[in-house]
């Protein structure tokens, strides 16, 4: 959740305003898209609501924690043990098995995942016969599997995806659509996701639209043409 969130980059003349006052809620146990024109302050406010960068005013709520309250340590640790995350560009470690990739964040937290929930994981992201193979054997849309598997494999309280279908033909990037939309009706995961595409957003329960770092609308139920519509709108 954001409240009255602001972040400016820069100061002076020179100041980019990337979001402007914004106040928004991510409800929990749902699936949400955030979408809008290039630099329209989207990326920037999922990192905020994430933890990853910090507002220049306002606050942030991950479930009851003002991420204001938390040091540098102490955002690691949330986004460690609260959070997970999905990007654009896998982030995977190269060195690692799918499976060592898939549990890093628990290791690095001292913590070993529970066998059934890392079961449970590999049998929805269908990648029992890959966990011992590096990235470099896997597909693109492997790879971004084994992403959405490391980023659900904690049971975090919500997971922020950034673009996740965005390196990814359409039959993988629906894959992972469908795989993001198990988490939150098996699982009762949050997602907050970033998108600029209408079919992606219509697996969302709502979307957010934003445009100049404001919220410009929200829509429940979307559909990709309804989605499609109001973007043709911001584009005008």
């Amino acid at each position: 959740m954001l409240v009255g969130a602001v972040k400016r980059y820069g100061s002076g003349q020179s100041a980019v305003v990337a979001l402007d006052d914004v106040t928004i809620a991510f409800p929990a146990e749902k699936f949400t898209a955030v979408m809008g024109p290039s630099g329209s302050g989207k990326s920037t406010m999922m990192h905020c609501a994430a933890g990853l960068d910090r507002l220049t005013s306002g606050r942030a709520f991950v479930g009851n924690t003002d991420l204001s309250t938390l040091d540098d340590r102490g955002l690691t640790m949330l986004r460690r043990e609260r959070i997970g995350f999905v990007f654009q560009g896998f982030n995977l470690v190269a060195t690692l098995t799918a499976e060592e990739n898939i549990c890093l964040p628990l290791t690095l937290s001292g913590r070993r995942p529970s066998g059934e929930v890392l079961d449970q994981v590999v049998t929805l992201l269908r990648l029992g016969d890959r966990l011992h193979h590096r990235p470099a054997e896997l597909s693109g849309g492997q790879q971004q599997r084994v992403a959405v598997a490391r980023a659900l494999v904690a049971r975090p309280q919500v997971v922020f995806a950034d673009e996740p279908t965005g390196n990814l033909d359409t039959r993988s990037g629906q894959e992972i659509l469908g795989f993001l939309r198990s988490a939150v009706d098996l699982h009762h995961q949050s997602i907050v996701m970033v998108t600029h595409d209408p079919n992606a957003a219509a697996w969302a329960d709502r979307v957010v639209f934003v445009v100049d770092g404001r919220v410009h609308d929200v829509m429940d139920r979307p559909s990709a043409d309804s989605v499609l519509d109001v973007m043709k709108g911001l584009g005008r």
